[in-house]
């Protein structure tokens, strides 16, 4: 939508039309307000006979006359009378020196003139004169102007006010022309962050190799135009970065502006947005003129999706919203690429973002930001690494193997709290031991010291964390143990095993997938195998059993009932990946069957590995009520003792399904249902 249409839209500004009429109407009473006060303490006006009585009595001292109104003046002992009598009247008596000083005040200082007490209308009475004279009162005449009296009059109550109106109106209507808006609410706040030096470069920036290198060929650009000029070649309008949370998004837009050394304007999506409407337009034009004033510059916006929503009237629109995504558009439009003006812009909900915004021309380019691999998590670890003391003990890799899907700002939080725990132990340098310790507060929160279970509970708790771990170690498919424990923490867990997988892994085969259900499951299992009855610490473990089953069956195609039919799509990807069913109700109750024909199929298996088990599963968890955490290898150590299997030669190699693991995700046995966790997800080869 361009300039000229936006401006004369009868919609726009509405609300600061019903401000500034407002604020005039204040104004003007104001000042009339203030213009009664002033002839409010003029004299009092009375009917001519009054007036007459008043001269019979002896009361009048002087009167002036004029061309209509006569002026009265009383004597000082009629005016101590009525003031005697106003007193009277009143709540309280006044003193002597009280009403001496009132008619000192009504007659005026010695040697000046008093001020009239009343006026009255003139009326032609032809023995008015005589009647003044006989009754001994001063009198006299008044010339005076009344077209300028008139005049006067009409200026203060009417013209004054309404050229007060005028001005004012005139004052906001030209700061609103300038795009400034009411109080300067139409201005871009972009200027508030406009660095010209970041400070940051593309070497601060680790795990994000792919997006990097798409971006370095933007910094060239700005760097040597000509050369790309020279052989017709444009620079891209505008980049978006798409990722989810916490994957260094906004960082590697700083390191784009640090790397071309060129202003670097940031502000948020939310930022165009305000209660009255055309602000947002106005603030993005705003922007646009500061940006090519600055250019070669980048424009950065974060979480551009609080203003590119795709425009939808079939559910009502959002005016506001949608002419400030107009007016980015046509200023996108509108901008020349070689003056190496660049727009960024960050989101972690592409699917919502307007067609007309992610057409080539606009955003001509999408940059995946994603989670980082195993590689990118130890370059990450290396770069928030760099500056904190650590002893030779350390293994990066160790740490990235144990942290799969985590992101940048995971892991620096896992630094930093590594470096805390040395802290509050009194040690100088940060060992591997703080690190593993920094990773469980990530992910399962501090421990809580003040949470004590009784002995029954402890042994629930025991028999359920034992079940897992001896479920993992009874299957080939699965991930090895690397701790257990009964300490509570402050995410919910009471007790949780840690697994990781030994390699990287983009897949999960069918087997895998099923391996997880029964692992998920063997704590469960364990309680009513024991206890005879279950408690409500299985909670999570369900819910991650059912998403992991359902997942099989609608979106990986592994099920016999309904081979390889979608039937489920995944809705903001990069946030919570909620899946949506893409199915009728009959097939969506079939699916509920299969599920549940899968659960109780994995239940049943754990349940037999435990039965068959049984020795081994009251040995290990007697240990663990002792310790209240073991390591894999303590685990280990006890269940080969059990069953009898020979340890492993020094340096030998022993089998995959004996051997020691950690896990990124542990399963927990919790106080009550925490936050669901994401099912398995698989790429394509």
């Amino acid at each position: 939508m361009d300039n000229k249409n936006n401006k004369n839209n009868p919609n726009n500004n509405r609300q600061g039309w019903g401000v500034i009429l407002i604020t005039t109407l204040l104004v003007t009473f104001v000042v009339m307000g203030l213009f009664s006060l002033m002839r409010g303490s003029g004299p009092e006006e009375i009917s001519y006979d009054k007036f007459l009585s008043l001269v019979e009595d002896g009361d009048v001292k002087e009167v002036t006359l004029n061309s209509n109104r006569i002026y009265i003046t009383l004597t000082d002992e009629a005016r101590a009378e009525q003031i005697m009598d106003q007193t009277d009247s009143g709540s309280q008596s006044g003193s002597f020196s009280d009403i001496m000083n009132q008619i000192e005040s009504r007659s005026g200082s010695s040697g000046t003139e008093s001020s009239p007490d009343y006026y009255t209308a003139y009326v032609n009475d032809y023995s008015l004169v005589q009647t003044l004279d006989e009754a001994g009162v001063e009198f006299q005449g008044e010339v005076q102007d009344t077209m300028g009296q008139l005049f006067f009059e009409l200026f203060v109550t009417l013209i004054l006010p309404i050229g007060l109106m005028v001005a004012l109106l005139s004052y906001l209507m030209r700061k609103m022309s300038k795009g400034g808006g009411m109080m300067g609410i139409g201005k871009s706040n972009a200027k508030m962050y406009m660095e010209k030096e970041t400070g940051v470069t593309f070497q601060d920036v680790a795990g994000e190799d792919e997006a990097k290198e798409s971006l370095q060929e933007v910094v060239d650009f700005l760097h040597n135009p000509g050369k790309y000029s020279g052989i017709g070649a444009k620079l891209p309008k505008g980049a978006l970065l798409v990722g989810p949370p916490g994957t260094g998004k906004t960082l590697l837009a700083k390191a784009v502006a640090g790397e071309a050394k060129v202003p670097f304007f940031s502000l948020s999506g939310s930022a165009f947005v305000e209660m009255y409407v055309g602000v947002g337009a106005s603030r993005v034009r705003d922007l646009f003129k500061q940006a090519q004033q600055q250019a070669p510059c980048i424009v950065f916006i974060d979480e551009i999706d609080a203003i590119g929503k795709t425009r939808d009237s079939a559910l009502g629109g959002n005016d506001e919203r949608e002419q400030t995504l107009n007016q980015l558009l046509a200023e996108m439009d509108g901008f020349d690429t070689n003056k190496g003006l660049l727009i960024l812009a960050a989101t972690n909900r592409p699917e919502i973002l307007d067609p007309a915004l992610l057409r080539p021309g606009r955003f001509d380019r999408r940059i995946i930001v994603d989670k980082p691999d195993l590689k990118g998590r130890v370059d990450i670890l290396k770069v928030h690494a760099k500056d904190v003391r650590m002893d030779e003990s350390v293994d990066l890799e160790a740490i990235a193997l144990a942290t799969s899907g985590a992101v940048g700002s995971d892991l620096a939080n896992m630094i930093n709290e590594a470096a805390i725990n040395a802290v509050k132990h009194g040690r100088q340098v940060v060992s591997q031991k703080d690190l593993f310790e920094a990773v469980e507060v990530v992910l399962v929160g501090k421990e809580k010291k003040d949470r004590i279970m009784s002995k029954e509970e402890r042994r629930i708790v025991s028999y359920h964390e034992v079940g897992h771990a001896l479920v993992t170690a009874l299957q080939k498919n699965t991930e090895p143990v690397q701790k257990i424990t009964i300490v509570p923490r402050t995410m919910g867990a009471l007790g949780y095993v840690m697994q990781t997988p030994e390699e990287e892994k983009f897949l999960n085969t069918k087997k895998e997938l099923e391996a997880m259900i029964v692992v998920a499951l063997g704590g469960r299992a364990a309680e009513e195998l024991v206890f005879e009855t279950v408690t409500t610490g299985a909670a999570n473990d369900i819910e991650q059993a059912t998403k992991t089953a359902r997942a099989m069956i609608t979106q990986y195609g592994m099920s016999d009932r309904f081979g390889l039919m979608g039937l489920e799509s995944i809705q903001n990807r990069y946030l919570d990946g909620r899946a949506v069913l893409n199915c009728g109700e009959a097939t969506a109750s079939e699916i509920d069957e299969e599920v549940m024909k899968m659960l109780k199929g994995a239940y049943a298996e754990a349940k037999r590995l435990l039965a068959e088990n049984r020795d081994a599963l009251d040995k290990i968890a007697a240990f663990l009520i002792e310790k209240e955490t073991i390591t894999g290898k303590e685990f280990m150590k006890i269940f080969r003792e059990v069953k009898g299997i020979p340890e492993p030669e020094e340096g030998g190699e022993e089998p995959k399904e004996e051997k020691e693991r950690i896990a990124m995700r542990p399963v927990e046995h919790t106080e009550d249902a925490p936050a669901p966790s994401e099912p398995p997800k698989t790429e394509e080869p």
